[in-house]
C-alpha cells in the first residue's frame, strides 16, 4: 500500500490544475548586503548636491523657527519673573523652549507651503491629455500583507490592475502579493483569493503570490526577501500597503519620472485618506485632505533631494534600495535593540547617504490610503510606531548621514517624546502656581537690594504669550483654508467656503478635545518602551470603528480620573488656573463619551449628510477608488471557511498550495518544527478528522498546512484511511 504522501504527489502530478501558471516568476537574485552604521557608506559617483535656492529655503524655515523660539523663550522668561529664578521655573522655561520650537518649525514649514501653492510654483502632475514618455523599465508593484482580510487585498489590486490596463502600459508592470500571514485560515483564504484574482483579471502572467513561513524582520524583511529573490528583473518597485489604491495614470507617471531622473532613488507621493465612515475617520480624512497638501508642499520645498519615505505609495529604484537599504539589527535588547520597526525613515536616510536623491511629489494626484476608524485603533498602532521611532536614537550616529536625514529621525523621535514633555510642562505649571500660593517668597534674597524682587507670574503677559502660542499652533489650518479659497473645484467639492469653515471649526474643536487623551496615550507608550515592554506587531483594524461601551469604559476611565484630579488641583490653586487648563480638563473628563462619539459611524454619516467634513473623494470618488470599494463589498460577503476543509474541498486550490510549499525537511536541516511533530501526532492518534483538527492550536494548523506530509496525513484521516 502506497504511503499517503506518495498518493498525494501522484494525484498532484496527474491533476490538470498543476498546468496553470506558477505562483512566482523565475528567480532573479539581487544582492542586498546589510549596511554598517559605523563604516563609511558606499556612494554613487556624483552625489546629488543642494542648490542655492534650496539652501535659502532651509535657512528661512530653520532660521525662522529659531528666531521665533528665541523670542518666545524670552517672553516666557519675563512671564515667570521671579519664579524663573527657581529650579522649577528654569525647568518650565526649558520645556517651553523645546515645545515652542516644535510648533515654530511646523509654522515656518507651512508658510513655505502657503507661498508655494499660492504662487503656483509646484512640480505639477501631468495635465489631462498630456503624453507620458514611453516606459522602458519594468516595475514591480509590491503589496506586503499580514493577517489582512484577503478581500481587501484583492479588491485594491484588481482596481489598480484594471486602471493600469486602461492606460495601455500594463505590460511594464507585475504585481506581487507578499504575505507574512500567520493565521492559517487567512493564509489559505489568501491563496484562494489570489487564484480568483488571476481568473477575474486574466493576469496569470503578471500577478504573483509568495508567503514566507517565518516573518523575520517583519515588513522590512518581507520587502528585502523579495529584492534578494526577484529584484534583479525589476529596475523599479512600487511599495503599496494593504489599504493602498492608486490610479493607473499616477503609477505610469511615477515610473516615467524615475526613468527621467537617473539620480533619484525614491519618490514619495502624498496618499489621500479615503473611505472613512466613522466620525474619527472622517476627521482624519478631512484634515489630511485640507491641511495635508499645504504641509506636503512645505516639506517638499525645503527637504528637496533629502526627502523622506512613509513606507507605502512610493516608487523606489531597486538597485539603490538593494545597495544601500539593507537594515542591520540594532545592538541591545528590545525595545531599543533588535530589528528596526519604523524602517521607512531609516531606509530613506540610507538611500540618500548612498548618493541617491529622495524626493516628494505632492502634486501628483491619484494616491489613496485608509485611516484607522477610532482612537482605540490609533493607540494600538501608535505603540508599535512609538517603539520604532524611539529606536531611531540608535540610528542617529550613523556615519555619513545627511544632516536633513538626521533631522527626519529627530522629528520622528520628537513626534512621540513631545507628548510626555507637554504633560510634564502642564504639571510643572500647576506646581509653579502652587509654589506661588503656598511658599513664602524671598523679596530681597541674600543680597542687599534697594528694591525688592517680586517673584510673581505676570498674568497679562502670560495671556498674551498663550494667545501667540495658540496662534502659531493653529496658523497652518488657517493657511490651508486660505489656499482652499483659491482652489475652486476643491472648495466646491468640500461643500463651499462656509461649510469648509464649519468643518475646520469642528475638526479643530474635536481635535483639541482628543489631543489631551492622545497625549496621555502616547506618554504611556513612551513610558512602556522605556520600561522595556515590546509593542509586538498586530494587524491593523481598517473597517468598523465600533467598540463596545464596556471596553471603552475599561480602557479610558483612567483618563477621566486624571482629568478630575487635575481639575481639582487647578481649582484649589486659583480660578484663573482652572480656566486656563479648561481645554485639557474637558477633553480628559469627557474621554469615554468622546471615544464613543468619534468611533460612531452614525455620527460620521450624520455630518456627511449635511455636507460637513466633506472631501472631494466622498463626493465624486476617483474611478480606481470607486472600483476598489465596489469590489470589496462584493468579495467581503463571501462565506469564510476553515483552512483545511477548504483545501479538502477545492482540488485547484490544493494543487496550487502544494506546488508552492518548500521541499520537505531533510535530516539535519535546521531545528525540528515542534508544532508540526505534535500536529501530526494528534492526527495519527485520532479517529475523527473534524474533532482532531478542532483540537489543534493555530501554530500546529499552520505547521501542518506548510508541510506536504502534514496535508497528506490530514487527507488520509479525512478519507478514513487509518
Amino acid at each position: 500500500m502506497a504511503l499517503p504522501l506518495d498518493r498525494l504527489m501522484q494525484a498532484l502530478q496527474a491533476s490538470p490544475e498543476t498546468a496553470e501558471a506558477p505562483a512566482l516568476p523565475n528567480p532573479a537574485p539581487l544582492e542586498m548586503p546589510v549596511q554598517s552604521l559605523k563604516a563609511p557608506p558606499r556612494r554613487e559617483p556624483g552625489p546629488v548636491a543642494a542648490t542655492g535656492e534650496l539652501g535659502r529655503r532651509r535657512a528661512f524655515v530653520i532660521g525662522g523657527a529659531v528666531a521665533m523660539t528665541a523670542i518666545g523663550g524670552r517672553q516666557m522668561y519675563l512671564v515667570l519673573n521671579g519664579a524663573g529664578q527657581s529650579v522649577l521655573g528654569w525647568m518650565v522655561l526649558v520645556l517651553f523652549v523645546v515645545l515652542f520650537a516644535w510648533i515654530a518649525l511646523a509654522f515656518t514649514s507651512a508658510l513655505v507651503g502657503l507661498v508655494d501653492m499660492i504662487a503656483g510654483r509646484r512640480r505639477a502632475a501631468a495635465p489631462a491629455g498630456e503624453t507620458v514618455p514611453p516606459l522602458g523599465l519594468r516595475t514591480a508593484l509590491l503589496m506586503p500583507c499580514y493577517n489582512e482580510h484577503p478581500a481587501r487585498i484583492a479588491s485594491g489590486l484588481q482596481a489598480i490592475y484594471e486602471s493600469l490596463d486602461a492606460t495601455g502600459r500594463i505590460d511594464h508592470f507585475d504585481f506581487f502579493i507578499l504575505s507574512d500571514t500567520t493565521d492559517p485560515d487567512v493564509w489559505i483564504a489568501e491563496e484562494a483569493s489570489f487564484l480568483a484574482l488571476r481568473e477575474r483579471t486574466g493576469g496569470a502572467a503578471r500577478i504573483f503570490y509568495r508567503r514566507r513561513p517565518k516573518n523575520t524582520e517583519r515588513k522590512a524583511g518581507n520587502i528585502a526577501d523579495w529584492v534578494r529573490r526577484f529584484g534583479g528583473d525589476y529596475p523599479l518597485m512600487l511599495i503599496l500597503d494593504a489599504d493602498s489604491v492608486m490610479e493607473g495614470a499616477t503609477i505610469v507617471r511615477l515610473a516615467a519620472m524615475m526613468e527621467s531622473q537617473p539620480g533619484t532613488g525614491l519618490i514619495q507621493t502624498l496618499p489621500v485618506i479615503a473611505n472613512g465612515t466613522t466620525l474619527f475617520a472622517r476627521l482624519q480624512q478631512f484634515a489630511g485632505r485640507v491641511y495635508g497638501p499645504l504641509i506636503a508642499h512645505g516639506i517638499a520645498r525645503w527637504h528637496g533631494t533629502e526627502g523622506n519615505y512613509w513606507g507605502h505609495n512610493a516608487i523606489i529604484r531597486t538597485r539603490a534600495f538593494a545597495e544601500q537599504a539593507g537594515l542591520p539589527v540594532l545592538p541591545g535588547r528590545t525595545p531599543f535593540g533588535g530589528h528596526i520597526l519604523s524602517h521607512d525613515f531609516v531606509e530613506a536616510a540610507l538611500i540618500r547617504r548612498g548618493g541617491w536623491a529622495v524626493r516628494m511629489a505632492p502634486d501628483l494626484a491619484g494616491s489613496y490610503e485608509e485611516g484607522p476608524p477610532s482612537l482605540t485603533d490609533v493607540a494600538v498602532r501608535d505603540r508599535r510606531w512609538c517603539q520604532g521611532n524611539l529606536q531611531h536614537a540608535s540610528v542617529l550616529p550613523t556615519r555619513g548621514l545627511h544632516w536633513v536625514s538626521r533631522l527626519h529621525l529627530l522629528m520622528g523621535i520628537g513626534s512621540y517624546v513631545t507628548s510626555p514633555l507637554w504633560l510634564i510642562f502642564l504639571l510643572f505649571g500647576v506646581l509653579i502656581s502652587l509654589q506661588a500660593r503656598f511658599v513664602r517668597p524671598e523679596y530681597f534674597g541674600d543680597e542687599r537690594l534697594l528694591f525688592p524682587n517680586w517673584p510673581k507670574v505676570d498674568p497679562v503677559l502670560a495671556q498674551q504669550l498663550f494667545g501667540v502660542t495658540m496662534a502659531v499652533l493653529l496658523a497652518p489650518k488657517l493657511m490651508a483654508y486660505i489656499v482652499l479659497l483659491f482652489d475652486g473645484p476643491t472648495r466646491r467639492a468640500c461643500g463651499g467656503s462656509v461649510r469648509v469653515l464649519g468643518s475646520v471649526l469642528i475638526e479643530t474643536l474635536l481635535g483639541g478635545l482628543i489631543a489631551p487623551i492622545a497625549m496621555l496615550i502616547q506618554s504611556s507608550a513612551v513610558v512602556g518602551v522605556l520600561l522595556g515592554r515590546d509593542s509586538g506587531w498586530n494587524a491593523q483594524k481598517r473597517d468598523d470603528g465600533r467598540v463596545p461601551v464596556g471596553v471603552v469604559i475599561a480602557g479610558y476611565w483612567q483618563y477621566t480620573l486624571v482629568g478630575l484630579v487635575l481639575a481639582g488641583a487647578a481649582y484649589a490653586v486659583s480660578a484663573p488656573l482652572f480656566l486656563w487648563m479648561t481645554p485639557v480638563l474637558v477633553g480628559l473628563g469627557l474621554a469615554v463619551p468622546l471615544v464613543l462619539l468619534t468611533s460612531s459611524r452614525r455620527a460620521g454619516e450624520a455630518l456627511r449628510r449635511v455636507g460637513l467634513l466633506q472631501t472631494p473623494e466622498e463626493v465624486a470618488p476617483p474611478p480606481a477608488l470607486q472600483r476598489a470599494v465596489a469590489l470589496y463589498r462584493q468579495l467581503s460577503g463571501e462565506a469564510e471557511e476553515d483552512a483545511m476543509h477548504r483545501l479538502l474541498r477545492d482540488p485547484a486550490l490544493r494543487a496550487h498550495h502544494l506546488a508552492a510549499l518548500p521541499p520537505p525537511r531533510r535530516r539535519g536541516d535546521g531545528p525540528i518544527d515542534a508544532a508540526l511533530v505534535v500536529g501530526r501526532a494528534k492526527l495519527a492518534d485520532a479517529d475523527d478528522f473534524d474533532a482532531a483538527w478542532a483540537s489543534l492550536s493555530r501554530a500546529e494548523k499552520a505547521a501542518l498546512l506548510g508541510s506536504r506530509e502534514g496535508i497528506a496525513a490530514a487527507l488520509d484521516l479525512s478519507a478514513g484511511g487509518r
